[in-house]
């Protein structure tokens, strides 16, 4: 069947869709029904059903048959550590782990706490709550103890998971002295914590308190997965809102398994066996549905990496891992390209490997710019797949599903809508836009299975946050255009796009065009107030390494490049080179963070910053065009 032909399949009849997709989940009780619409504008999918994420994702595996095949490759070139973990050794390590956490007094409904760094033993903490019915919550290790001390005052966790340190290039993060600061802050305690002790760095641990990850699970029954009702929350995944709290987004049980299966396949093209790689963090969406879930739901092999694109060792290590590995489906963040395309821009390094298992790659966690996908394909030889979603969402709104039907790609745009998801853009007042016209994306309700269905505890924020400025609508926060073949193209984040004298412009138009410059690495275009034409757009570049022409010549250029492209109504005349952007650690770039600089307006410093020095840079950089002076 035609791509065409399984949305339109979908759309005539959604139920019959989701349920014969439901066929390739063991079920303890099967689902009477897909749809659970009763108390719309919140939906539940496969509700009545039970099941259990881990019995999907490693047990049946092993029953099946597939025991010996390898179920998690581990690769650090920080640490010079490779191992491989079958699905049989798996099982055997999970079920242990929620053996000993069931005995301590965790049960279902419980929270616990997973913070831990890019190791097997955070896929095996998720993988042993998921057994138990317990609902984690995994935050990306390393953030500030504030930070862990709000998640933890907001979803209450009975005990904490965590790792004695992390690795970056050249640096260990302290993990335990973080999470002992965040103990200390949060009203709530958890009952215990257990520490996986690195050999890199032993923690202290407080007696009563905490354990050792080895001894807490000594001489412990194994436990046997415990089956959940299908809309029993699998996880919390608190966004990186920068500003008060952050939104805690659940995922029900049922529904998560039956999309994320559904989407190897269709979406990414691997078959049980294949090696398929997400260079993300466990902390990110993209760790919990494409390295922990979808692939071990589906019976692929998935990989742990805990390394960089560059400096570890080189511009050359994501080859290296394709080609060690024998990866077929590789899913990474446009920002990792940029800095890889940016250290090699003539792809020396992708030479230095056989490459041939590679079949695709795809891009998503912001706008992938055609210059990035069009050095990715000119050097790869590959499909190069930008697809969109979100952290609420878990599974991609639009993309091309090259296992269905490879469509012909437009750059610039992440293709067409997958089944589920049924996108329009509107205007301000709820109204269609015409074909082409740049207005808010919305998707229609219901929302498919595997997305959000509120949040944690906080329902009126959902509907405020999501539902109620277009009724009958998802309000993605993203704004974007459909052209007349139903390619969606996003340009912006709803706040990004800037009304300059009257003109709304988006900035990821602007980006596209900076980004085409030979020079160009990486850009970012923010809008900054102008007591003439409401805003004017302010466009940062980082040049290629080894560039080295003058600064003002690029500038010079690509002010006249977005003139000739976009034309004068974009009014974009400034634009200054800086050796990086502020960005968060999944790679998102900090607009907003930077508006706010721009403009004298207070800001809280975002939680995900990666590195809170270059803002400034950035100010300085402002100042010398006239801005940041407040």
């Amino acid at each position: 069947m035609t791509y065409r032909e399984i949305y339109d399949a979908w759309k005539t009849d959604p139920e019959a869709f989701w349920m014969n997709a439901a066929e390739a989940i063991d079920w303890v009780e099967k689902p009477s029904k897909a749809l659970f619409d009763d108390k719309a504008p919140l939906y539940e999918w496969f509700a009545d059903a039970k099941v259990n994420t881990c019995w999907n994702a490693v047990d049946r595996h092993v029953e099946n048959g597939r025991g010996e095949q390898t179920a998690i490759i581990y690769d650090s070139p920080i640490t010079q550590t490779k191992r491989e973990i079958s699905y049989i050794e798996l099982r055997s390590r999970v079920a242990s782990l929620a053996g000993a956490l069931r005995a301590k007094g965790v049960e279902k409904g419980d929270r616990v706490i997973i913070y831990m760094p890019m190791i097997p033993e955070a896929l095996e903490a998720m993988l042993a709550c998921a057994r138990i019915g317990a609902v984690h919550s995994v935050v990306f290790g390393g953030f500030a103890a504030n930070e862990l001390a709000v998640r933890i005052d907001d979803c209450k966790p009975k005990a904490i998971l965590a790792a004695s340190c992390g690795l970056e290039p050249g640096r260990t993060v302290h993990y335990k002295p973080l999470l002992d600061g965040a103990i200390d802050l949060a009203d709530h305690k958890p009952d215990f914590c257990v520490i996986f002790q690195r050999e890199q760095e032993i923690a202290e641990l407080i007696e009563g308190r905490d354990f050792n990850w080895h001894g807490f699970q000594y001489g412990v029954e194994p436990a046997d997965c415990l089956p959940v009702e299908g809309n029993h929350p699998a996880y919390i995944l608190y966004t990186s809102g920068t500003t008060g709290q952050p939104k805690g987004v659940i995922r029900h049980t049922a529904g998560q398994l039956v999309a994320l299966n559904w989407t190897m396949k269709n979406i990414y093209n691997v078959d049980p066996g294949d090696v398929f790689w997400a260079a993300s963090d466990v902390g990110w969406v993209v760790g919990h549905s494409y390295i922990t879930y979808g692939p071990l739901i589906h019976g692929n092999t998935t990989i742990v990496f805990e390394g960089k694109p560059i400096g570890t060792p080189d511009a050359g290590t994501f080859w290296r891992v394709i080609s060690e590995h024998n990866v077929k489906s590789f899913f990474t963040a446009p920002t990792a390209f940029r800095a890889v395309k940016r250290e090699d821009p003539k792809g020396t390094f992708v030479t230095k490997y056989d490459l041939s298992c590679l079949k695709a790659v795809y891009l998503a966690g912001e706008r992938a710019d055609p210059a990035t996908i069009t050095w990715a394909q000119d050097h790869l030889n590959v499909p190069v797949i930008d697809h969109w979603w979100q952290t609420e969402t878990g599974w991609a709104i639009a993309a091309n599903p090259i296992g269905i039907e490879e469509l012909p790609t437009k750059l610039g745009s992440p293709a067409v809508a997958m089944p589920g998801y049924d996108v329009q853009v509107l205007d301000e007042a709820g109204h269609p836009m015409p074909v082409g016209e740049l207005g808010s994306i919305a998707i229609k309700l219901p929302l498919p299975p595997g997305t959000l269905p509120t949040l944690w505890n906080a329902e009126d924020r959902f509907k405020s946050s999501y539902l109620e400025h277009f009724p009958g609508y998802y309000e993605t926060g993203d704004a974007g255009m459909i052209d007349e073949d139903g390619y969606i193209s996003i340009m912006a984040r709803t706040d990004d796009v800037i009304n300059v004298a009257g003109h709304r412009l988006s900035t990821g138009g602007m980006e596209e065009v900076l980004a085409s410059h030979p020079d160009v690495a990486e850009c970012a275009v923010i809008g900054v107030s102008d007591a003439l034409k409401g805003q004017a757009p302010i466009g940062f570049l980082c040049l290629n390494t080894g560039t080295d022409r003058p600064d003002e010549d690029i500038v010079k250029e690509v002010v006249k490049l977005v003139r000739e492209k976009i034309g004068p109504v974009a009014a974009f005349k400034l634009a200054c080179v800086v050796d990086r952007l502020p960005k968060t650690r999944s790679g998102k770039i900090l607009r907003a963070t930077m508006v706010n600089i721009a403009d004298g307006t207070s800001f809280k410093m975002p939680a995900t910053i990666d590195d809170p020095a270059i803002l400034d840079e950035i100010r300085d950089a402002l100042k010398a065009l006239g801005y940041a002076t407040a």
